[in-house]
């Protein structure tokens, strides 16, 4: 059995090879992970029971619960995600610039892929699919390191997508599953072999993966997304968002933590959204003047500052859209934050003003999704400020290189003002 470094050094291999394979091979190996899926359904589904028995046996946390499960419904989104990432236009290969030096001298800047990348998730198997599907399309080889309540789906949707991948011409060991703890830390030595880690989960986790390693980290920590209701905002459609940006899902990182509501309208509105959210049967906590109109629990300093991934919901009433984004921009984890409002000025300046990946006018935070945006799922959410932020889709996965092409020409010419750089821009594509 191979240890984790030999994992790795032949991810490495594979994904030389696969930076050059074709689309058409590509998107065939999508089209054969996809049937293959839907042929062994009932595999799939029996290794689930089996986790989620186990993870109730352990009593793991209601929310990794949730995540965890992998029904029909969820299988049919992958394979529905898997269909759309194929129509989708190949990242790899594309001319981003491309500039004459000289007469003669051409250089183009094109997108590659990044490489080996490691994703490190909890309990949530579709995204294992979600996350080496998109790796194949952008030609990056993947270590996988999914949670250990999830290991048997695990097991077979890699199963699934290595033999379906390799028997279409995609090059054998361009996918590993590491499964255990020790395996993480073995994993962050890698420097020489993995070129980017992308981990889901905790900003405690996260901080650890960035203190213990020297390989570039591309994620978020946690999903703490708020809806301002402005005092210009349609009530019953402020309700409707609310509602669905708390409870459509609970247990993901894009449902709204927080909700923000101006004191001109607090007391028409918080009564109505309470009635909605009592439905639903979610714990409302506010601030005081929020329990000054409707009875809720008192919200704490820590409350602006906690992921609940649960049916609960902190309230605070502000003075003004500044505070509200003071508010945010303090306390939110630069991930998803919505206004709503019919004002339009206002609206402009909340989305300039809040420094999150994601910022919406008018509807729900769980619009934060790489497949609702049509980048063919996602292997995470980005709140960096380098390379990808937000839903990290296909083109958040390729870098890119510059070629050159020449015809003898040497820099001494240039050095002795021989010859002189003309830098024009070239409306052309790389071909060789």
């Amino acid at each position: 059995m191979m240890n984790i470094e030999q994992l790795a050094q032949k991810a490495k291999q594979a994904s030389f090879q696969l930076a050059a394979v074709p689309t058409e091979v590509k998107n065939k190996a999508l089209k054969e992970i996809a049937a293959l899926l839907d042929q062994r359904r009932l595999e799939i589904f029996q290794a689930n029971e089996a986790d989620v028995e186990q993870s109730c046996r352990e009593n793991l946390a209601m929310p990794l619960q949730k995540r965890l499960k992998f029904d029909g419904r969820k299988l049919d989104d992958v394979i529905d995600g898997i269909e759309s990432l194929i129509r989708l236009p190949d990242p790899v290969g594309n001319t981003l610039m491309a500039t004459e030096l000289d007469q003669g001298l051409e250089l183009y800047r094109v997108s590659c892929p990044i490489g080996v990348i490691g994703v490190i998730f909890e309990s949530r198997p579709d995204a294992l699919v979600q996350i080496s599907t998109l790796c194949l399309k952008s030609g990056n080889a993947v270590l996988l390191k999914g949670g250990s309540e999830a290991k048997r789906t695990n097991r077979i949707l890699t199963e699934i997508i290595r033999e379906a991948s390799e028997g279409a011409g995609i090059p054998a060991g361009w996918i590993q599953l590491l499964e255990t703890r020790d395996d993480v830390n073995e994993l962050l030595k890698l420097d020489q072999e993995v070129d980017l880690i992308i981990p889901r989960g905790s900003n405690e986790f996260v901080r650890y993966i960035m203190d213990h390693s020297n390989i570039p980290v591309l994620g978020h920590a946690d999903g703490i997304c708020h809806c301002y209701v402005d005092e210009a905002a349609d009530l019953e459609m402020a309700v409707r968002i609310v509602v669905d940006a708390k409870t459509q899902y609970v247990a993901v990182c894009n449902a709204t933590e927080t909700v923000l509501v101006h004191r001109e309208i607090a007391a028409s509105f918080l009564p109505k959204l309470k009635a909605a959210l009592d439905v639903k049967g979610v714990d409302i906590v506010g601030c005081p003047e929020t329990r000054r109109i409707i009875p809720v629990g008192d919200a704490t300093e820590e409350d602006w500052r906690t992921e609940y991934l649960d049916y609960k919901l902190s309230i605070r009433v502000v003075d003004n859209l500044e505070q509200a984004i003071e508010h945010i921009n303090t306390y939110g984890s630069g991930h998803t934050d919505a206004i709503i409002t019919e004002n339009a000025a206002a609206a402009g300046k909340f989305m300039e003003l809040v420094d999150s990946g994601n910022v919406f006018w008018n509807c729900s935070t769980r619009f934060s999704d790489g497949f609702k945006y049509g980048l063919g799922a996602e292997v995470g959410i980005s709140t960096n400020k380098i390379h990808a932020r937000g839903p990290v889709g296909l083109e958040g996965l390729v870098i890119y290189k510059y070629k050159l092409i020449g015809h003898g020409h040497i820099v001494e010419d240039y050095a002795n003002k021989t010859k002189r750089f003309t830098h024009r821009k070239l409306e052309k594509e790389f071909q060789v």
